[in-house]
């Protein structure tokens, strides 16, 4: 039997906000919207088949310490597209910046962080 990974759940201080951009960025559409737990409201972002679902507190939230020195913490969300160069064109246009450019076998992939400081990885498979 072979998993497949269906959605991941993130927290962010600004859903729809969030949301927008992927949509814009992504070409992804918002597959739900609701109340979530703790007088929270999530949205649930991506395709068909996949998505992120995108959590927002009812109350304040707490800025994450360093993900790659916290045990547990979420690192990046890599996303894969046709053509890298339109991509972060789009994603610099948006207001992100972009960062740690490689290119090696099996693609292309640079890195940017959100408004929430979530860090994004974005790859063109050759």
């Amino acid at each position: 039997m072979v998993a497949m990974l269906e959605h991941a759940n993130v927290t962010v201080s600004d859903n729809d906000a969030t949301a927008a951009w992927m949509c814009d960025l992504f070409g992804w559409h918002i597959r739900w919207k609701g109340a979530a737990i703790d007088g929270g409201q999530s949205i649930h972002v991506g395709t068909e088949t996949q998505y992120l679902a995108l959590y927002t507190p009812g109350k304040g939230i707490t800025p994450k310490p360093d993900s790659y020195q916290t045990n547990g913490g979420l690192n990046h969300i890599a996303v894969t597209v046709e053509d890298i160069d339109a991509a972060e064109q789009a994603i610099k246009v948006a207001g992100f910046t972009t960062v740690n450019h490689a290119d090696y076998e099996p693609g292309r992939r640079f890195y940017f962080h959100d408004h929430d400081n979530i860090e994004y990885e974005v790859v063109q498979y050759d």
